[in-house]
């Protein structure tokens, strides 16, 4: 999506800590977080559609809140949408509805084991041929997007080259919204100097894997 929440390769929010320290978690509600997230999906949720709802988030809340207190607001207006429970419940604090299920309490590894047995794949089979091949010369759209997208803003409108091709998979954009078109996904190098002018005489380079339709001839 066009907006605060497209942060990545930006400037002008000052350097990344690389010494924070190397811990999942800075606070223990956000582990519970982190649980509730991955052990309640529902039936209907999938990825696409739960980063668009993230993405939806005030732009102010999205920069003033910490990281998981943004996936505890996601996590809150999915299950709305769902219909598990409702706002009003939420105010109050308490439920006013009966249960969907009975209630498990999993420790850390019975989580993990579950959340992998949840991972699936978004590859598909399609007849569409391939518009590129590794070695191809492209170059990104420069289209302003309304809705979510993983074509991020600073490569937008930039030249790049086909480094690998990794078959059809559900095309991003389109999941959010609900549908499950696929399309081809390759492997693009970037060079640094390309993206940002700071990277000028720099031999940096770098790879985002990105849907055909980002794409086109260079």
């Amino acid at each position: 999506m066009d907006g605060i929440h497209d942060l990545g390769g930006r400037e002008g929010f000052g350097p990344v800590d690389v010494n924070e320290a190397d811990v999942p978690f800075h606070h223990e509600w956000e582990g519970r977080m982190w649980s509730i997230s991955k052990s309640t999906r529902q039936p209907d949720w999938h990825i696409d559609w739960w980063r668009w709802i993230r993405e939806l988030i005030d732009p102010i809340d999205y920069l003033t809140r910490p990281y998981y207190d943004s996936w505890a607001q996601t996590q809150i207006a999915a299950f709305v949408a769902s219909g598990v429970f409702t706002l009003d419940e939420i105010v109050a604090g308490k439920s006013a509805t009966p249960p969907i299920a009975k209630a498990e309490i999993l420790n850390r590894q019975q989580v993990v084991a579950q959340d992998r047995s949840n991972a699936g794949s978004y590859s598909r089979d399609i007849d569409q041929l391939p518009a590129f091949k590794p070695g191809d010369a492209v170059h990104t759209h420069s289209l302003a997007i309304r809705t979510h997208t993983r074509l991020p803003a600073y490569v937008r409108d930039k030249p790049g080259v086909i480094h690998a091709h990794h078959g059809a998979h559900i095309f991003a954009d389109d999941s959010a919204l609900g549908g499950e078109q696929a399309q081809h996904i390759y492997s693009v190098v970037f060079e640094a100097r390309d993206l940002w002018i700071e990277a000028a005489d720099k031999k940096d380079r770098v790879f985002l894997d990105l849907w055909e339709s980002y794409l086109e001839p260079a």
